[in-house]
């Protein structure tokens, strides 16, 4: 038998440790603390729709895509999951959402997002599978017309949004330009539809985008895909983090819808495409992760360069989705770097080795949380006492760091939410299993 590497002895002996040891893992009351700045600054569309999301990974499992049942859901939600509140955020996005669609539009129908005058073609698609829930589960006993709010969000996205030449749905309205971002926003969207109304079309539609997004925007000898091309202005041809960790995360969710619906067998091809393109963005993305264990706005540029500087938000993304890709199809390279920035995320400043300005080691830390209730964040190397994340990109300008991000608050309990999951599912099992010892 192999002897045990020491990097594999360190990791499994925090996988052993306590969850609470060291707080670097967050406890319910602090989560609570983090997802009410979610909910205060989630604002644009698409901070909604990735709020909504979040929404489904922390506490409604049954209702998220990575759930090990079939799609699609329940149409009943479980008497558990409804008295327990855990929807009502949720589902209080799609009320809002189609309750000023009908007053901006005078009850108009035909195509049309979601969000009216939003000048991005595809953020307003985020907020698709929030709604199409609504619409399934009989949300307000058929007072607000959900099902037409989606079926006019999807003709709007195949009808009226222009395209490329090999039909790839622009990202904006004004112009065809292919964002990042778009494989977040547009695709889960495509495929959870075609999972509800049993449209196997519209799941190979998000398939088709996706492949065609990353014709443009990947390059091979990077291996990472750059952020904004094809516009006449507003291009960004540098490799932003977050826009990696947005296409990796949005074909994580695609594939599992594939996966879990009645359509799997037919689309195996599709999604062993979907795993290798989310293991290429990780093996581009992670040899630029320094000793801080965070990743710069654009990944292969120092901390120095023009528009550069550390960001914590992209760095919480692309960890969720290397935990998701172990879980989900047993990628499990990167773990170790996800671990080491989910580490320095989560750790008091004192003792956290990353290059922030609250990193203080005269100061002695706080105590450990002892109960999974407790609240506070004093004392965080990454997260504010009021829990906001930093640092991070201000999410309406991505070359500029900002103060508050919203998208940045769903990041951190998203990734939360998955390694809980991940240690639950037998995570020490992984591990031994990945290095011979299963």
């Amino acid at each position: 038998m192999r002897s045990l590497g020491l990097g594999l002895v360190c990791f499994l002996a925090l996988l052993l440790s306590s969850p609470l040891a060291g707080a670097q893992n967050l406890t319910d009351g602090q989560i609570d603390v983090v997802s009410a700045r979610l909910a205060e600054a989630a604002l644009e569309s698409w901070e909604l729709g990735t709020r909504a999301q979040t929404i489904l990974e922390l506490n409604a499992t049954t209702y998220s895509v990575f759930s090990s049942t079939s799609l699609p859901p329940p149409t009943t939600i479980p008497p558990s999951l409804a008295s327990s509140g855990a929807l009502d955020p949720f589902f209080a996005i799609a009320h809002q959402i189609v309750t000023n669609r009908t007053l901006a539009n005078k009850n108009a129908t035909g195509p049309q997002p979601l969000v009216q005058a939003d000048g991005s073609a595809a953020d307003p698609a985020s907020i698709g599978v929030c709604v199409l829930l609504a619409n399934w589960t009989g949300l307000d006993g058929g007072a607000l017309d959900y099902a037409g709010a989606a079926t006019d969000q999807l003709a709007y996205l195949l009808e009226d949004v222009p395209r490329t030449a090999d039909g790839a749905i622009s990202h904006r309205v004004e112009q065809v330009q292919l964002w990042s971002d778009f494989v977040y926003m547009v695709p889960p969207f495509l495929a959870y539809y075609g999972v509800v109304t049993r449209n196997r079309t519209l799941l190979e539609e998000s398939y088709t985008q996706i492949k065609l997004y990353r014709s443009y925007l990947r390059d091979p000898q990077i291996g990472m895909w750059k952020h904004v091309l094809l516009g006449s202005s507003g291009n960004d041809p540098g490799f932003w983090s977050t826009g990696n960790g947005w296409a990796a995360a949005g074909m994580l969710r695609v594939l599992a819808t594939m996966r879990q619906s009645e359509y799997a067998n037919t689309f195996k091809s599709e999604q062993s495409d979907l795993a290798s393109w989310v293991a290429e963005i990780h093996a581009g993305v992670y040899p630029h992760l320094d000793n801080t264990n965070l990743f710069t706005n654009y990944a292969d540029q120092p901390a120095s360069a023009t528009g550069n500087f550390y960001d914590a938000s992209s760095t919480a993304l692309l960890a969720s989705t290397v935990y998701r890709a172990s879980l989900l199809l047993k990628q499990h390279t990167y773990l170790p770097f996800a671990e080491r920035s989910r580490k320095t995320l989560f750790s008091f400043s004192s003792t956290n080795n990353s290059s922030s300005s609250n990193n203080s080691s005269s100061s002695p830390p706080p105590p450990i949380p002892t109960s999974n209730s407790s609240s506070t964040l004093t004392g965080y190397a990454h997260l504010t006492p009021a829990g906001w994340l930093t640092p991070v990109v201000n999410p309406h300008s991505y070359g500029v760091q900002g103060n508050v991000s919203a998208e940045g608050e769903a990041f951190v309990v998203q990734l939360h939410a998955v390694y809980r999951e991940w240690v639950v599912a037998g995570s020490r099992r992984t591990v031994l299993a990945w290095h011979g010892f299963g």
